[in-house]
């Protein structure tokens, strides 16, 4: 049965690139694409099928190298495409398509060579997985805005009362106000949610968003466009 290239034939390069490589994922940002073993390929596409919420469909490419830790880019790429190829050629990689598109999965041979590569090392090293940047991302941002989110709630609750106490109120201010405040307690409670309720997630199984929309920080835009 084919096996994968060991990760110490890129000893040298590689051992300093790896651990200058998890310095820079410390604050969640991608790298560009440096020498990796067949072992943490077939891992990466093991994690990426796993965190696919319809598993068995295959990785795009995209997200197989988001999973080794590199920046997505025609680049990428190409320096992938042949370690690719001649995993896929050994039968450990088969080729898919999901929804028109190709897409790489494992073979019971790449599980199987996955399986006894980890029961000679022990453990096959990757970097932060996808799901847990995002959960980290968003509980970071959380932390830094719920104040401000609980302070412009309170802004609109004050106006609320304010148009309450006044005699004669335009039907448009109160629309307005309805907007407002359906806007800032959402992003309060989105934020609240990624602060206190989002629990990390394993690398054992896709991090599902059970209640659709809580996680959407791209909505915390404020009023006036900025983040």
């Amino acid at each position: 049965m084919p096996k994968p290239r060991d990760a110490q034939q890129s000893a040298g390069s590689t051992g300093a690139s790896a651990t200058r490589g998890r310095r820079e994922l410390e604050p969640g940002e991608l790298r560009r694409v440096e020498p990796v073993s067949d072992t943490q390929i077939l891992a990466a596409v093991e994690r990426a099928e796993l965190h696919n919420e319809r598993q068995d469909e295959g990785v795009l490419r995209a997200d197989l190298a988001e999973h080794l830790g590199f920046l997505h880019s025609g680049w990428t790429t190409r320096q992938l495409r042949p370690q690719l190829d001649a995993l896929r050629a050994a039968g450990l990689l088969r080729d898919l398509r999901r929804q028109g598109l190709n897409v790489v999965g494992l073979t019971s041979a790449g599980r199987r060579a996955l399986a006894q590569a980890r029961a000679a090392t022990e453990t096959v090293e990757l970097p932060e997985s996808p799901q847990h940047r995002r959960w980290r991302h968003a509980r970071s941002a959380a932390g830094e805005r719920i104040d401000g989110f609980r302070q412009r709630v309170h802004v609109a609750l004050d106006e609320a009362h304010r148009l309450l106490d006044a005699d004669q109120v335009p039907s448009g201010a109160w629309f307005d106000l309805a907007g407002r405040l359906k806007t800032e307690c959402w992003q309060l409670g989105s934020a609240t949610y990624c602060l206190r309720e989002w629990l990390e997630p394993g690398d054992d199984c896709a991090d599902v968003d059970e209640v659709r929309g809580r996680r959407n920080v791209w909505q915390w835009k404020d009023a006036d466009g900025s983040d």
